[in-house]
């Protein structure tokens, strides 16, 4: 293994260069070059006008620019018609078709809020999505879906969450919409060492375990330091993080918790396996299916279609064409570019 000191100094490296790229460089959809918003409104107009629906006209023109150009045609169609045109899509469309068309109109953290609902509305819980949610996005993130939550659907989200959760697994998820992750990318040597200490101490050194500990430090700390610390924790315990929370936690929490420390380590695994599992026996969880290939479109769903085929042994459009089909394959199979 390299020092302690050249994987902090790594580490705060590629933190660095992270945050010189842009968001959209390993994504599958880009902004479009010589974007003409009154030019794309006219093609969605010409393609639900009269008898039938040109599906894959839809297709071409939402697949071919980014979210912040959406919006930009979105505003045009009314402007030149006077007609909302997320009206007429529902009106022209159906089905997963129509859901997958829907998230590619509404604006990020709009969707995360949506669905943040769904997941929480009527009868049980699909605590799957308050992880995939909560457990992944930046304290910037989190503070402003808190605010749009607010007013795309006037309730408050800390207020749902605890309503809807309990325990340990309450306090993982009211903790991390304090939005008071340390976002610095700044890596500390030696907080890394007592944090791995503490962990320790917390779990496999002692009868029981003490989530909280694992909860300051999985919530407070950059993903950096947090990618330090897991190091020190394998060096002192001779086995991984991961192993340790498979040991030591069981059901939500659990997955809370393995959430955190997978997006530290590897973002794009964890999305490919939230994709997988998608897919994955008998049925398709397609809510989960989209909103994973959405929300990562234009982040890294490039990376994660790597990560994919190197964890699975089949590419991502493979598993696609195999469990969905007509113009609702078609589309996805756009977004992910296969």
């Amino acid at each position: 293994f390299p020092s302690r000191n050249l994987i902090c100094e790594v580490i705060t490296r590629h933190l660095t260069l992270l945050e010189m790229a842009s968001p959209a460089t390993h994504g599958t959809i880009t902004p479009a070059a010589n974007f003409n918003a009154e030019a794309e409104a006219e093609k969605l107009r010409k393609a639900m006008k009269g008898l039938g629906t040109d599906e894959a006209a839809i297709i071409r023109v939402l697949t071919s620019c980014s979210n912040e150009q959406r919006q930009q045609i979105k505003l045009q169609f009314k402007t030149m018609y006077g007609k909302d045109l997320i009206s007429d899509l529902k009106s022209e469309l159906g089905g997963n078709l129509e859901n997958a068309v829907l998230a590619l109109m509404e604006t990020p953290l709009a969707f995360d809020a949506s669905e943040l609902r769904a997941a929480m509305k009527g009868a049980g819980t699909d605590e799957g999505v308050l992880i995939e949610i909560l457990c992944t996005r930046s304290s910037d993130q989190i503070r402003e879906l808190k605010k749009v939550y607010h007013t795309q659907l006037k309730r408050d989200l800390e207020k749902d969450i605890m309503s809807e959760t309990g325990g340990h697994f309450k306090r993982l998820l009211v903790s991390l919409l304090q939005a008071n992750r340390d976002d610095s990318g700044v890596v500390d040597k030696d907080l890394a060492v007592k944090d791995a200490r503490d962990l320790y101490d917390a779990g496999v050194g002692q009868w029981g375990t003490d989530e909280s500990v694992f909860n300051k430090v999985f919530v407070s700390r950059n993903f950096g330091q947090l990618r330090a610390t897991f190091y020190e924790y394998r060096e002192l315990a001779g086995h991984d993080i991961i192993k340790a929370i498979d040991k030591e936690m069981s059901g939500d929490l659990k997955a809370g918790f393995l959430a955190v420390a997978q997006i530290a380590l590897d973002p794009q695994a964890y999305y490919a396996q939230r994709l997988q599992s998608s897919m994955k026996g008998a049925g398709t969880n397609d809510r989960q299916l989209i909103r994973v290939l959405v929300s990562r479109s234009e982040i890294d769903l490039a990376d994660v279609k790597l990560r994919f085929q190197a964890i699975y042994g089949k590419s991502l459009g493979s598993w696609i064409k195999g469990d969905t089909g007509g113009d609702y394959k078609k589309l996805l199979l756009a977004i992910a570019k296969e």
